[in-house]
């Protein structure tokens, strides 16, 4: 999806991977991220202009308000204790046209769905959507409804590691929509403020 940059937060940065393919490929005026591993922070710093070690939801109030034009999530509101309450917060940072760019697990994802219903299964594992440190679950449905609830429009949407499976993505237009979203692992975000567009 295309975004302008700008001053740019990341939520959850690691050690800044992506931050530096985005600084290779975009205009940014500055890149902030906010980081709770100490050895990925300290890594962070070689790339970002700024971070800030510890929990997002306890930093976020010292971030400056009016300030940034993106904040980047990948694969990082599913870790919080309150992403609902945090994207309140984090509106307050963004500048009148600021956006959100957010990478979120699909919990309808095909697999998922199948070890829940056919295997009576719920299972936690050391990474993908059940990660034992996921702490919050989102459909697609319920990703419009949080970003709406927390003041924002969500501009688009998109299905991201999506099966090649055809009997799975087949099943979308089969049920006229209804599983079409099955076939996806992640969920691609980008949202503004209500009332303004991207």
């Amino acid at each position: 999806m295309a975004w302008n940059v700008g001053c740019c937060l990341e939520v959850g940065c690691g050690s800044g991977n992506f931050a530096q393919l985005v600084k290779k490929h975009k205009n940014v005026s500055e890149y902030w991220g906010i980081e709770i591993e100490e050895q990925s922070a300290k890594e962070a710093k070689k790339t970002l202009n700024r971070v800030l070690l510890g929990n997002a939801e306890e930093l976020v109030e010292q971030l400056p308000n009016n300030y940034f034009d993106t904040v980047v999530f990948n694969d990082s509101l599913e870790h919080l204790v309150d992403p609902l309450g945090l994207l309140k917060i984090i509106k307050t940072k963004l500048t009148a046209k600021g956006h959100i760019v957010a990478s979120i697990p699909n919990v309808r994802y095909y697999k998922n769905l199948y070890n829940l219903i056919f295997k009576k299964q719920w299972c936690y594992e050391d990474s993908g959507i059940l990660d034992r440190t996921h702490l919050r679950f989102f459909t697609q449905q319920s990703i419009i409804d949080t970003f709406a609830e927390a003041g924002f429009n969500v501009n688009s949407i998109q299905g991201v590691n999506g099966t090649r499976k055809l009997k799975i993505r087949l099943l979308g237009p089969l049920t006229f929509g209804l599983l079409g979203d099955i076939s996806y692992l992640q969920f691609a975000v980008n949202a503004c403020a209500t009332g303004h567009k991207v």
